[in-house]
């Protein structure tokens, strides 16, 4: 497989995830905190915590989820056969390369 259909794949799929971006799941009363912070995580978020007090995170409860973040990048897809000059077609696609989070914790309990 040449190398600019599998770019051109991957950038096509990448186009597809980025406009089927759901907002983050809320904290859920049932779950922990670590629970919550694992949830975003799988979800591909880089989590930041603050929290206050120093008690253990199996002690914590989650009081806010907020300021969802995303780093974009804009890429050239590449598509079709090179026209008599050698050039190709292409189009600009946003891509997500990263995404970020704050969960902030009570544990003074």
């Amino acid at each position: 497989m040449r190398p600019s259909l599998i770019l051109s794949t991957f950038v096509t799929c990448a186009a597809v995830a980025v406009t089927s971006l759901v907002a983050p799941a809320v904290a859920n009363a049932d779950q922990t905190a670590q629970e919550t912070i694992n949830q975003l995580q799988s979800e591909g978020f880089t989590v930041n915590v603050d929290r206050v007090g120093s008690g253990r995170i199996e002690n914590c409860v989650v009081t806010g989820v907020r300021n969802p973040q995303s780093q974009t990048r804009n890429v050239r897809d590449y598509y079709g056969p090179r026209d008599a000059n050698g050039d190709r077609k292409y189009r600009i696609v946003e891509v997500v390369v990263s995404r970020s989070i704050s969960v902030s914790l009570d544990c003074s309990n």
